[in-house]
């Protein structure tokens, strides 16, 4: 088998460049009013590591096929990856060619395929004594050459706290380093390489790659174009890292104020308007050949539970779903997205039996698949969080997931429980492998779509070099950040603050733990970014929970400035930024209020002159911001998402679209 492998990875030649269409304009979007662990998995008779040596009983999956039929099986399938197409579906003859490759797997190989795991360490053979151990610990191996070689996953998701993303030249060996362990198997195919890189809040690949505002920032600059810029140019940096799938963008619409797990993550609050950004932000990433993730289905926007920790429940009628929480996924729908991701939530109105949606067969066979016509590939949401947990066992949880639609189980929290689990139900009865069988190929499908049976590596240094962080990328992301900053009260023109008038200022807040990879802290970036503007800025952090004498130093500090700016971070009733916020505005120097991250913050702030919203406070919108606050450039951001007045949620003091400038 060895011997045919290495013929088929030469014959696949990769599907060019998707060549989806550039929107190649700048319409804009009109706005309508757990601790983890893991067991060894039993070693086989022979002593090997490798699942494939398994017997399945059925000797077709381990016959040696001539070269006759290896040239026949792979001949086809080489001129039909080898034609450019904007995601052209899979014809038959490709199908039949997938079919073959699927047909000699071993069912052991199969069950691989489905899953998509974490591995800790920056190299596939090599990591750090730590990583060896960690990876021990919660999966009984050592390095992510031993987990391909034991258990064949047909994926492997990148985090930062896995230290998987060192630096992007680090990454790129990474990748290289697991594609090249997957394809030395017997049988070996290409891997999905996955990573969160939303942009924005969530981020995993850091500086020097080009960070972006997240996705409720370009909400409000409600740019197509920008959106799609966004997705290509990420894609093209991750793609050059050897990183070809991300799950991104978040096709959620936040509607809840409270959501704990989902606000700025999401475009907004209008279902239009977030489905157009959605839409291009596909067709970026998708044009830069990584496979883009629209998240999380049925809609996880109207919950004040965050289902890392709990199970959400929406209570949406469905008229109300099909109008509101569908609408971003028709479009990704529409736009040829290659994944979707489920989530752990309970929704009644579309499934009753109180199972979460990533469980649901209603869900994800029935309106997924049946009422949205779609046929990608479908990814749970990590099964190690609570909200997939909390009815049943990790050993049901991912047979559920397969019997109600799922194509990819990501990160389960014991693989060996739950690769057994699967492999178990298929050879009790439970599971049919003709199931298998259609998920893998749905999985085929994408890797031959995005090139990756005639390279899957990648991840090289010269690609990096080229690539990755580039002075046109940044500048791009400036660009961008400059569009999205919302000035939401500007009272006797309070600003822009100039250095010839208000040269000292204070710098003073909340200091957030930086997203992946920037400089951060925000008080600090904020007062480095005003000082090379020409003000004189001292930076003093306070806190998201400023303590009395953290106040009274910063009432102090302020009496000494000309003015003052102030980073606040989701600011409730009762919480003491209120407070800093206050007695800063009763010094008398002229105070602009930033809001780091939820723009709700305002509303707790009914005395306050200026008023601001980033969306984020990560390092590129953290310097927009302080550009705007110099008037180097005007305020052209518009609210996403109303604003509720806090001593009366239920009436808004800012609608959509709200936005002031100078």
């Amino acid at each position: 088998m060895r011997r045919w492998r290495p013929l088929l990875r030469v014959l696949c030649s990769p599907l060019t460049e998707r060549n989806l269409p550039d929107i190649g304009d700048s319409s804009e979007v009109s706005f309508s009013g757990s601790p983890l662990e893991g067991a060894r998995v039993p070693h086989t008779s022979t002593g090997s590591d490798d699942i494939s040596t398994r017997s399945t009983g059925r000797t077709g999956n381990t016959a040696r096929p001539s070269r006759r039929a290896v040239l026949a099986a792979t001949a086809g399938l080489t001129a039909a990856l080898t034609v450019p197409t904007a995601a052209r579906a899979a014809t038959p003859g490709d199908d039949r060619r997938l079919r073959a490759l699927i047909s000699r797997m071993t069912l052991q190989e199969k069950v691989g395929q489905l899953f998509v795991m974490r591995v800790y360490g920056h190299s596939a053979t090599a990591p750090d004594q730590a990583d060896i151990d960690a990876n021990l610990k919660e999966i009984g191996v050592r390095t992510a050459a031993e987990l391909i070689a034991r258990y064949r996953v047909g994926g492997i998701i990148y985090f930062t706290w896995a230290h998987n993303t060192r630096d992007p030249h680090q990454i790129a060996g990474l990748s290289d380093g697991i594609q090249q362990a997957s394809l030395d198997q017997p049988r070996g195919l290409p891997v999905l390489i996955a990573t969160d890189q939303e942009h924005g809040a969530v981020c995993r690949v850091g500086k020097p790659a080009t960070l972006f505002p997240g996705a409720m920032a370009l909400g409000a600059a409600g740019s197509r174009a920008d959106a799609h810029t966004v997705g290509r140019i990420s894609g093209a940096e991750l793609r050059a890292m050897g990183i070809n799938q991300d799950y991104s963008p978040d096709a959620d619409v936040n509607v809840n104020p409270a959501n704990p797990v989902i606000g700025v993550r999401s475009f907004g609050a209008d279902p239009d308007a977030v489905a157009a950004l959605v839409a291009a932000e596909v067709k970026g990433y998708q044009a830069s050949r990584v496979a883009a993730t629209a998240k999380h289905f049925p809609g996880h926007g109207d919950t004040a539970t965050d289902s890392h920790t709990g199970f959400p429940v929406i209570t949406h009628s469905r008229e109300l779903w099909e109008k509101l929480d569908a609408v971003p996924f028709r479009a990704a729908v529409a736009a040829g997205i290659d994944c979707i991701m489920t989530a752990h939530i309970q929704f009644p109105a579309l499934d009753d039996s109180g199972d979460p949606a990533t469980l649901s067969h209603p869900v994800l066979t029935g309106i997924l698949r049946g009422e949205l016509g779609y046929d990608g590939v479908v990814i749970t949401d990590s099964l190690g969080m609570e909200g997939v947990r909390t009815k049943y066992g990790d050993d049901r949880v991912p047979v559920l997931a397969l019997k109600a639609g799922v194509d990819q189980l990501l990160n389960p929290p014991s693989l060996d429980v739950a690769w057994n689990a699967v492999l178990n139900a298929v050879q009790d009865g439970e599971l049919t492998e003709a199931r298998l069988d259609a998920s893998i190929l749905r999985i085929l499908r994408l890797k031959a779509r995005l090139g990756l049976f005639a390279d899957a590596r990648g991840g090289r240094p010269g690609g990096v070099d080229r690539t990755v962080g580039t002075e046109a990328h940044l500048a791009a992301a400036d660009r961008i950040a400059e569009r999205t900053t919302t000035l939401l009260v500007n009272e006797d023109r309070t600003l822009p603050f100039s250095p010839r008038t208000e040269p000292r200022l204070l710098v003073v807040g909340a200091d957030p733990a930086s997203p992946s990879g920037t400089d951060g802290p925000p008080t600090g970036v904020l007062a480095n970014a005003l000082t090379e503007l020409g003000f004189t800025a001292t930076a003093l952090s306070t806190g998201t929970a400023p303590s009395a004498a953290a106040i009274a130093q910063a009432v102090e500090a302020a009496r000494d400035a000309d003015a003052v700016v102030v980073a606040t971070y989701n600011v409730t009733a009762g919480n003491a930024q209120g407070t800093l916020v206050e007695q800063l505005r009763s010094t008398g120097r002229p105070l602009a209020a930033l809001a780091v991250r939820n723009p709700y913050d305002v509303a707790q702030f009914p005395s306050v002159k200026a008023c601001l919203t980033s969306y984020g406070w990560t390092d590129v919108e953290v310097r927009a911001a302080a550009r705007v606050i110099a008037g180097r450039v005007a305020p052209r951001g518009k609210l996403p998402v109303p604003v509720q007045r806090a001593d009366a949620p239920t009436q808004v003091l800012y609608p959509i679209g709200h936005g002031l400038t100078y």
